[in-house]
């Protein structure tokens, strides 16, 4: 499965994937009311891109991840914490404890998770006025202009990557539509609401092939279109743009509030 590629190199994940912003993390804070003590439940946290902000909240965080790997990172990371358990299963399989959660948060990965249960496993681990919150990251159009690299680098992927849509460019944020439905379905959340945030980070040409290697579909190409792709990358961005680009990430927070059975 797509999803179990990420495991295959935790330590490069972990090195080459940007966290998120800081005033993310303060809305997020402020919309779920974290205080020390408050119980989190992340699921799919990946190495603690997150889980180490909450932890440093005074969070006691439950994180459930699917990959060994990327556990045993993660555990790492917040080995100064002892109010995090970081426990290797798969959520939709995973028993939930009988004490509630005053937070469920997924970064990044809510797309992974099996749509029939996601939603309603969430708002079982909520008590009422807990909040689920999701995060979602999109690459847009944007940042500075290495822009044109974007348009530029989609002759590598329409020669080496199969699967391309021809003529294939980045949107900009503003063309990005938010998706709310699933939550605002189910009757056991209230008011959904939606933030977004641009991170605007620059790659050497190094930074971005570790980068590029950390995503599902890359990883999944054969080994010599995934070579053939990456030298293409290496190359454009080496002889053309002094070997830096910067990549803009659109982040969404999408929170809702479980309200009473």
């Amino acid at each position: 499965m797509l999803r179990e590629t990420f495991n295959e190199d935790a330590e490069l994940y972990d090195r080459a994937r940007p966290g998120y912003p800081r005033a993310l993390i303060e809305d997020l804070a402020r919309t779920a009311s974290l205080d020390p003590g408050s119980r989190v439940l992340e699921v799919a946290p990946g190495t603690g891109k997150l889980t180490v902000p909450l932890a440093e909240l005074g969070c006691r965080v439950t994180a459930v991840e699917l990959g060994d790997a990327m556990a045993a990172v993660a555990r790492r990371q917040l080995g100064m914490f002892p109010d995090v358990d970081v426990q290797v299963a798969e959520f939709e399989r995973w028993p939930l404890p009988r004490e509630p959660f005053d937070l469920v948060v997924c970064a990044t990965a809510f797309h992974w998770l099996d749509p029939a249960v996601r939603v309603e496993k969430a708002a079982d681990a909520l008590a009422p006025g807990g909040h689920l919150a999701v995060v979602t990251t999109e690459h847009v159009a944007g940042g500075n202009s290495t822009t044109d690299f974007f348009n530029r680098a989609q002759a590598c992927y329409e020669r080496w990557d199969p699967a391309t849509p021809p003529g294939l460019r980045l949107q900009e944020a503003s063309e990005i539509p938010t998706d709310t439905a699933e939550f605002e379905r189910c009757p056991r959340f209230g008011n959904v609401t939606v933030t977004r945030y641009a991170q605007d980070i620059t790659y050497t040409a190094d930074q971005y092939i570790d980068v590029l290697l950390t995503y599902s579909g890359h990883r999944a190409l054969d080994s010599t279109l995934r070579e053939g792709l990456l030298t293409c990358i290496r190359e454009l961005i080496e002889t053309h743009y002094d070997g830096r680009v910067t990549k803009r990430h659109l982040h969404e927070l999408i929170t809702a509030p479980r309200v009473e059975a």
